[in-house]
C-alpha cells in the first residue's frame, strides 16, 4: 500500500513527463485502483503491455524524483509550513494565557498565521 501511495504521489509530481497512454494506464493502475487485466481491456493491448508501460514509468518517475526531488522537497515545505503554524498558534495561546498580554506578540502570531495561510493555498 505505501509503494501505492508512493507512486501516487510521484505520478502527481511527473506525470506530465509520461505518454499520455502511459499516464493513463498509470492513474487507473495507482488512482482508480484498476487490476492490470481491467486497464488492459481498456486500452486493448496485453496485460504484460500494461505492467511493462507501468514498470517503465515507474523507472522514469523515480529516476527523476532521484534527480531532482521535487517531490521530496514540497513533503519537507509542507511539513515545516504546519510545524511553524503549530508553533505561531502555541505562541498566541501562551501569549493571550499571560498576565500582560503583549499586543506585538498578538499582531507577529496573527502575521505568521496570515503568511502560512498564504503559503498553503
Amino acid at each position: 500500500m505505501a509503494k501505492n501511495l508512493a507512486m501516487s504521489y510521484l505520478l502527481d509530481f511527473y506525470g506530465e513527463v509520461l505518454t499520455e497512454k502511459q499516464r493513463d494506464m498509470m492513474v487507473q493502475y495507482y488512482n482508480d485502483d484498476l487490476s492490470l487485466a481491467e486497464i488492459a481491456d481498456n486500452f486493448g493491448i496485453t496485460r504484460q503491455g500494461v505492467r511493462d508501460a507501468i514498470k517503465r514509468g515507474e523507472a522514469v518517475m523515480q529516476e527523476l524524483e532521484e534527480k531532482v526531488g521535487f517531490a521530496a522537497r514540497y513533503r519537507t515545505v509542507q511539513e515545516g509550513v504546519a510545524r511553524l503554524e503549530e508553533l505561531a498558534r502555541d505562541i498566541q495561546f501562551c501569549n493571550s494565557n499571560n498576565y500582560a498580554v503583549s499586543n506585538k506578540i498578538d499582531r507577529d502570531a496573527r502575521e505568521m498565521l496570515d503568511i502560512i495561510n498564504t503559503i498553503s493555498e
